[in-house]
């Protein structure tokens, strides 16, 4: 049986931007997709935009006491999954990243990976000459101390699901019913807030690209 080279070489990327697309269905195909990658690590990375209609989401080990709502009472969306962090909220005008990549190929670190997509969110704002800037001990991007990007991963055998959100002009109703990513004392705020005018096609765009920058990647487009 041959053995895969892993060696370093430029990933081929395939961007897929889609439209608003149900929670359930956009993990049931994370989940596929990473499963197929397990089985032959030698298939393409993806990049995967998104937004999902009103849905909140907890961690694996996230504590219920982070929401301000009774899951089994109220009508509010509710899945607990596999990634790492706390409750966050997703909802339309919010960009939703998935990139599924075999971090064989990148590097064997979370950490990295992580610091990797702040680094994406930072350059992107930078580009629209706001300053995002990281917080010690805690992981997303803040500016002015307004939390507007939230990051949460899953890696099965270096193979990476879910990933980052980026409030570019969500209604924000949304995050009072919980304590985002447990976090009490930082608000949540979107970009529309310092980019009055701000384009939602714009931004991805300058997400993808910056990406490809950021992990060396060569974008293939799909459903663009």
């Amino acid at each position: 049986m041959s053995t895969l080279n892993y060696q370093q070489q430029q990933r081929q990327c395939i961007v897929d931007h889609a439209g608003i697309i149900p929670y359930q269905v956009a993990w049931e195909r994370q989940r596929l997709l990473v499963k197929q990658r397990i089985k032959d690590p030698s298939l393409a990375d993806i990049l995967w935009l998104l937004e999902h209609p009103p849905v909140y989401t907890l961690g694996t080990g996230a504590s219920l006491d982070f929401l301000k709502f009774d899951p089994k009472v109220d009508p509010y969306e509710v899945y607990r999954i596999e990634r790492g962090g706390e409750v966050t909220y997703h909802c339309p005008g919010q960009l939703v990243v998935y990139p599924i990549l075999n971090l064989r190929y990148y590097q064997q670190d979370l950490h990295w990976y992580l610091r990797q997509l702040e680094e994406v969110i930072i350059q992107v704002l930078k580009g629209y000459g706001i300053q995002g800037e990281r917080i010690s001990g805690l992981t997303g991007v803040w500016v002015e101390g307004t939390k507007v990007a939230a990051i949460g991963i899953k890696v099965s055998r270096w193979i990476t699901m879910h990933g980052f959100s980026l409030n570019i002009y969500p209604e924000l109703d949304g995050f009072k019913r919980i304590v985002p990513c447990g976090i009490d004392d930082k608000p949540v705020g979107s970009l529309v807030e310092f980019i009055p005018n701000i384009d939602f096609t714009k931004v991805c765009q300058d997400i993808y690209l910056t990406f490809a920058d950021v992990f060396h990647v060569k974008l293939i487009y799909e459903n663009n």
